[in-house]
């Protein structure tokens, strides 16, 4: 049986009753030891050992380290990356940026870093990032992106999947390469080419020109 078949089969979640005390002692193992060391040199005897339980109870709710560090990602890190909808798309998304920006200069980054990083020689880690983080994100992203579309604050022919390419991949770039700042500064900056893009032409601009022939 694959990592991902015995994700399928252990539910998610707090437990109820006596459980939940020793399921989120867990779950603060992991936050506390990735203060202090990376996603990969965490290992399941740590957590253990950290959260006064033995490794059998850790596996009977995470049948991988990726499960249980994705766990304590969902419920104890990424809640931080709430923004609320603005009056319009582009407000929202530098909403987003600021935050998310401000966000990866923290340990919301080096965790975010790590597990990625971890993600190249590790699949399970990757999908577990992806489906349990990435692609919720995406789907958020998606609507604000379709309802611009449908007010026609955003051209008709913008395809959200590359804008939130066009606005988050850079983002990413910068915290896993670190060859510039990621900063306030360079999220307002690429906000400002994105809806360069994304926006309507005037009725005179050579883009909208095209379109009409």
């Amino acid at each position: 049986m694959t990592n991902a078949d015995a994700n399928k089969r252990r539910p998610r979640g707090r437990p109820p009753g006596t459980a939940a005390t020793a399921h989120d002692a867990i779950l603060d193992a992991v936050y506390a030891l990735l203060q202090e060391k990376s996603v990969r040199d965490l290992t399941i005897e740590e957590v253990a050992k950290r959260a006064g339980v033995g490794k059998p109870t850790i596996y009977r709710w995470w049948p991988s380290k990726a499960a249980l560090v994705m766990d304590m990602f969902e419920e104890r890190v990424a809640p931080q990356f709430r923004v609320s909808d603005a009056v319009t798309a582009e407000a929202t998304i530098r909403r987003h940026v600021t935050l998310l920006i401000r966000l990866l200069n923290g340990f919301f980054g080096k965790v975010s870093a790590e597990i990625i990083a971890e993600g190249q020689s590790e699949p399970d880690v990757l999908r577990e990032y992806r489906e349990r983080y990435v692609l919720k994100r995406r789907a958020l992203s998606h609507e604000v992106i379709q309802r611009a579309k449908a007010s026609g604050e955003f051209r008709e022919d913008m395809d959200p999947q590359l804008l939130i390419d066009m606005v988050y991949a850079p983002i990413y770039y910068r915290l896993l390469v670190g060859h510039e700042k990621l900063d306030r500064r360079f999220g307002d900056a690429l906000v400002d080419c994105v809806m360069a893009c994304a926006k309507q032409s005037s009725p005179s601009s050579p883009r909208a020109t095209r379109r009409r022939a």
